[in-house]
């Protein structure tokens, strides 16, 4: 594909539709061109003409002239029948849809190596932060040990407002989605799905693995209340949504989104409003910081324009790790110490869950517990789905082998006197 041949077919006008073709008119040296432009709703005011607009997919996709197709919509399901048709007709595709992307991952790579066309992504994960080409460029040969980090703008903007500024988790989400920082569904972003189909591609690049959204558990902010941020004020502590994944010693990678107290020497501590911050620990490069807008119209439209610039060299994803690694770790093999706060009114006894209880306290309204957990029981307490409850993680246990399991069950039945 040359440099001055690039002819775009613009699926959605939103937020980021409308930030992409600013952004467009304002890059020089960039020989691409909007040729079409496809909305569904024929009666919305926009910010141009309606002669510059199509309402029929099949347009853009059968136009032998449009050799880019670029889709910035928030439907999913209509997302792929379009990247997919586009990829089959032999365009080269650019999306910004992580729901999309994390859900038919394996048979977008499929379609890529059938039809020789490439499909880029960088604005689907953490906007203008460029993580995806460095965990495929730099990270290509290093032995990557972990990426974590705050990925979705949203929820760190609402996590900001509501502790430095004391405004309530409504009128922050509010703020936000008047913005334009929140989903049209406020609930992928508050209840960590998107952060998590965003660690789910982050997880492929990273370490060759395609898992299934279903595989990766979230966490998300939705039930945080005041004891929990009132804890955090007391210690110097902030909650940030946080995503993890790291390569364990037996060569299987797990992987969570939870919200997390960060301490002052954490790298995350300073990345707030809707700035995103990655950290990556690697064998020979030791820990890397990235850091940029997580979220916003021209954020997302820079990371757009990245990856259409990058197909006027004819670049596109070589997937070198894919199959690296084959499994996910065990959830009962993951431990993590968390903050647990639950309402009295409901009674229920959580400690049979933990491990070890490291701290409890009580009032006449609520408690929590903080203690060792693994994800297993974890998730047990999750699907009771008592919205009363919240969890915070205040860190990650590592374990060197699922052969740690025995040791520590050994220790329990000590601690409990059922072994001498």
């Amino acid at each position: 594909m040359k440099r001055n041949e690039l002819k775009i077919g613009l699926f959605g006008f939103g937020c980021v539709g409308y930030g992409l073709y600013e952004v467009l008119q304002r890059t020089q040296g960039l020989k691409a061109q909007i040729k079409t432009i496809c909305v569904k709703n024929e009666n919305k005011q926009r910010q141009l003409p309606d002669s510059h607009f199509v309402y029929d997919k099949d347009i853009i996709l059968n136009d032998p002239e449009i050799n880019v197709v670029v889709e910035l919509i928030d439907d999913a399901d209509a997302a792929f029948d379009i990247v997919s048709a586009a990829l089959r007709n032999g365009k080269a595709v650019v999306s910004a849809n992580k729901k999309m992307i994390a859900e038919h991952l394996s048979e977008l790579i499929k379609l890529q190596q059938i039809y020789n066309v490439p499909l880029l992504y960088e604005a689907a994960c953490c906007a203008s932060l460029p993580i995806i080409r460095n965990l495929e460029e730099y990270y290509d040969n290093d032995l990557l040990e972990s990426i974590e980090g705050i990925v979705n703008g949203s929820t760190n903007y609402i996590l900001t407002k509501t502790i430095a500024e004391n405004l309530s988790y409504e009128i922050a989400l509010k703020q936000a989605q008047e913005k334009g920082f929140a989903e049209s569904n406020p609930r992928l972003d508050v209840e960590g799905y998107d952060a998590k189909y965003k660690l789910l591609i982050l997880i492929a690049h990273a370490y060759g693995i395609v898992v299934k959204p279903e595989d990766i558990f979230n966490l998300g902010i939705q039930n945080l209340g005041v004891l929990e941020l009132k804890y955090a004020k007391e210690k110097g502590l902030k909650i940030k949504l946080v995503a993890h994944a790291y390569k364990n010693a037996d060569g299987s990678v797990s992987g969570f989104v939870i919200p997390q107290f960060i301490s002052n020497t954490h790298q995350l501590f300073h990345v707030d409003d809707v700035f995103n911050g990655i950290i990556a620990q690697s064998c020979f490069a030791d820990k890397q910081f990235f850091v940029g807008k997580g979220a916003g119209a021209f954020p997302t439209a820079s990371a757009v324009i990245s990856d259409i610039s990058a197909l006027s060299y004819d670049y596109r994803y070589e997937y070198k790790k894919l199959n690296a690694v084959d499994r996910l770790r065990s959830d009962k093999a993951i431990y993590l110490k968390i903050f647990l706060r639950y309402d009295l009114a409901y009674s229920p006894e959580f400690t049979a869950y933990f491990e070890e209880i490291n701290e409890t306290y009580l009032n006449k309204d609520s408690g929590y517990i903080v203690g060792i957990i693994s994800l297993s029981n974890l998730k047990t307490i999750h699907a009771r789905k008592i919205a009363e409850t919240s969890i915070v993680l205040v860190e990650v246990i590592q374990l060197e082998t699922e052969q740690s399991l025995v040791t520590i069950e050994k220790e329990k039945r000590v601690l409990n006197g059922t072994l001498i």
